[in-house]
């Protein structure tokens, strides 16, 4: 049996959203294909957008600790908003630099994604479809392990390149499985 959710189970979510499955799948497999071309330059945007967004949310603290007294109870908030503005700038400045530290929170996005996504494959086992979900999860586990063993030699390289493979991996898998749905669903119906 399926998890449940708020209006019916993973599946009935995934029959009435099978033409977003596919669409986002188609993007995320052309997404991941420029990635793996551009390793680098992918691997440095990503850096300066996770800084400019630790920039974003350090002002966001750093004026939520001024409404609340930055230097009583707002301070410790305030610290904090610091931090991420400091952290958030070297990011944006120094992005070659910056990408060997993304490097190892990518292994430990990549390790948590995929044990996550193998607990989602396992819950939707009857399902058409989840065998490739379960694929995508162990490759996706498998390159976070890869990175992390790697750093800080795959830095340059390896944040564009697996995330590229992994965006490749998690659009086919969306496309197969919202494939599988929406064929499943207009089999039914023609059975009707």
């Amino acid at each position: 049996m399926t998890k449940t959710t708020q209006g019916g189970t993973l599946i009935d979510a995934l029959r009435e959203n099978s033409g977003w499955a596919i669409a986002i799948g188609i993007l995320l497999l052309i997404a991941g294909i420029l990635a793996i071309g551009t390793p680098f330059i992918t691997g440095l945007a990503v850096t300066v957008s996770v800084g400019a967004l630790l920039v974003l949310s350090g002002l966001g603290q750093c004026f939520l600790a001024f409404q609340a007294g930055a230097f009583g109870r707002g301070l410790l908030i305030f610290l904090l908003g610091l931090i991420a503005v400091v952290a958030g700038v070297y990011m944006v400045s120094q992005p070659v630099s910056g990408l060997a530290s993304l490097t190892l929170l990518l292994a430990g996005y990549f390790i948590v994604t995929g044990i996550l996504t193998i607990i989602t494959a396992l819950q939707l086992r009857p399902a058409s479809g989840w065998g490739w979900m379960l694929a995508n999860a162990i490759v996706t586990l498998l390159l976070g392990v890869l990175i992390w063993r790697q750093w800080p030699l795959s830095g340059t390289w390896a944040v564009g390149t697996l995330f590229g493979v992994q965006m490749l991996m998690s659009g086919f898998s969306l496309l197969t499985t919202g494939s599988a749905v929406r064929q499943v669903t207009h089999a039914a119906a023609a059975a009707r």
